[in-house]
């Protein structure tokens, strides 16, 4: 299944949810977006029935192995490009966190690979 932008901004809250909380439900992913609680509902329906989390009877949200990698994945994309637009291009943090939270879902593999290298080999020299 192809999970479009939202889906994996639902799995990167969740991830760093669980880092903070170490337990998330549905109502702390509303709270933390600032959506409704209905479309946070249908949202986890939609990432339950893609395979991507399980939800237990007390209503916590747990990763499958196919989510966490995938949740993982999204928030290094999110973390290795804000650092990337800090470095390069000087942004302010705060500027460069939202245009990462953008880009991470559009840019190519190659493409993220090639700034994943460039950070690596610039990190440390300022």
């Amino acid at each position: 299944m192809n999970l479009h932008e939202s889906g994996e901004n639902y799995l990167e809250t969740i991830l760093l949810l669980k880092q903070q909380k170490g337990e998330v439900r549905s109502v702390d992913i509303a709270a933390e977006l600032d959506y409704s609680k209905p479309s946070v509902s249908r949202a986890m329906g939609i990432l339950r029935e893609s395979g991507y989390i399980t939800m237990d009877q007390n209503g916590l949200i747990h990763f499958t192995e196919k989510g966490l990698r995938r949740a993982e994945g999204v928030y290094e994309r999110h973390r290795i490009i804000g650092k990337f637009l800090k470095m390069s291009l000087g942004l302010d943090p705060a500027v460069a966190d939202t245009d990462a939270c953008r880009i991470e879902h559009i840019l190519s593999p190659e493409t993220f690979e090639r700034i994943k290298l460039y950070v690596a080999d610039h990190e440390g020299k300022s």
